[in-house]
This record gives structure tokens, sequence and C-alpha cells, in this order.
């Protein structure tokens, strides 16, 4: 792994830290590759469940790397992936965004494409793109309507103003909020308790959970079913209801 992106795993999760904090960790080309070699290493090791996305240096990120793209032209997108590998295929695992700082613009984009979001109290979402005469294309339009109330989303977008910590935590967008300088402690913290759980049963109900938002309502449990016939055969299953009956913890296989 290039010093651009750590990797640390504790405790069956795994914290990737996007390390470019003398650029405020904004995303180059480069950056964006080590970072999608990240979550195929998440979804590649068995000893770790679920995963945490943060910055280094105090800064979550502040999305594409101007200097970068004005120098190249070439814009920090995986094919296939989007945005630092992330914004258009999400890793088969759960991750959780850590943000300490300011998340803005792809950067914020990046932690919209998290499945649940830690953040600092004092810190700062924001897609200022229209500022600029830009739109964000990665996801920002798409997910935020999806996570707080509609007009809250237009205000944020047409604006381009930052919206704090605390304010997207009322609105649900945050799940935690944890003290300056916490975030990753706490991230960790609510990945250790996702990791206690069947590790099949929780990338199971992840899929499921971001594949249903398009079924149809008729289809939806027909469509679910197939799904998740496997966990029910699974040992997994098996060890769950034992490890019950017995008032032990379960000794997961992840099959």
């Amino acid at each position: 792994m290039s010093d651009l992106v750590k990797i640390e795993v504790v405790d069956r999760v795994m914290v990737i830290t996007i390390n470019r904090p003398e650029a405020r960790n904004a995303i180059n080309f480069e950056t964006a590759v080590e970072m999608a070699k990240a979550f195929d290493e998440l979804d590649a090791n068995d000893d770790v469940v679920i995963g945490v996305l943060t910055g280094a240096g105090g800064t979550f990120s502040s999305g594409m790397d101007l200097k970068a793209f004005a120098k190249t032209g070439q814009r920090p997108l995986v094919p296939g992936r989007g945005l630092g590998g992330l914004c258009e295929k999400s890793p088969e695992k759960p991750l959780i965004a850590a943000v300490e700082g300011y998340a803005l613009a792809g950067g914020c984009e990046l932690a919209l494409a998290c499945d649940l979001i830690v953040a600092a109290n004092d810190a700062k979402f924001g897609l200022p793109e229209t500022k600029r005469g830009l739109v964000p294309s990665s996801g920002g339009m798409l997910r935020l309507p999806q996570r707080i109330p509609h007009h809250i989303a237009m205000e944020v977008i047409l604006t381009g103003e930052m919206m704090a910590a605390e304010r997207a935590y009322h609105f649900g967008m945050v799940n935690r909020l944890a003290e300056s300088g916490h975030a990753v402690k706490v991230a960790r913290e609510l990945g250790v308790a996702i990791a206690e759980n069947g590790p099949l049963a929780v990338r199971t109900a992840k899929k499921i959970i971001l594949e249903s938002k398009d079924w149809r309502q008729a289809d939806m449990f027909d469509l679910q079913r197939p799904r998740v016939a496997h966990i029910f055969a699974s040992a997994d299953a098996k060890e769950g209801a034992t490890a019950f009956a017995e008032k032990r913890k379960p000794v997961w296989q992840g099959k």
C-alpha cells in the first residue's frame, strides 16, 4: 500500500486513512487508485468485518485535488467505481466515515457514499460546487436528498454553504457525534459493535438495504427471498442459534 493511503486492522475493523494532510486530503488520481485497492483489501480480508474511512491531520477530505486537475486534466475517477474508488461502487462490507474537520465537495460525497457516518462535533460538511459554476456529480445531488429532508438538501446544494455536524446529526445524516479529535475512536467502537455480529449476515443485510431502494412494494419480498436463503442455511445461522441456547458468544465462520 502506498503512503497516500494507510491501513490498520484492529478488532476486525480496518481503518483506511487518506494520507495527504498537506493537501487537506484532496484526492488526485493516484490517491483514488490507492483507495480503490484499500477497499478491495477490505473485502478480501476474512479477518475484517467492517471498514472505517478517515483522513489524516484533522481533516476528512477537501475533495478533488484541483491543483492536480489544473496541471494534468485528470480527474480522480476510478473506472467503474467513481471518485476515490468509492462513490459509484461501494465495498461489499460496511464502511463508516469518521469525519474530522472538513468534508467538502468530493470529500462530502465520499462520506455520503459510506454506510454510516461518525463526525466530530465541530466538523463541517459542504457541497460548494455551485459557487464555482459546477455541480456535485459524484453523488452529492443523488444521495444528500436521501439522507436529509428535501428542502434542506436543496438549500445545502444550491447555496453551497457548509452544514455543521450537529445539524447533520439532527437530520439523521450523521449516526454519532464525537468530541473533536475522537471521530475515529467512536467509529471504531461502532465498528466493533457491528463486527461482533455474523459477518455473512452483515454483508447480506447491507446488500439488500442498498438494492431494495429500487424494488416495487409488490415485488420486494419475492426479490428478497432468494437473497436471504443462504443465510438461513448457513453455518453461522446454526452457530448463532446454538450460542444463544448455550448462553455463550458465537464463533463465526463467515459461511
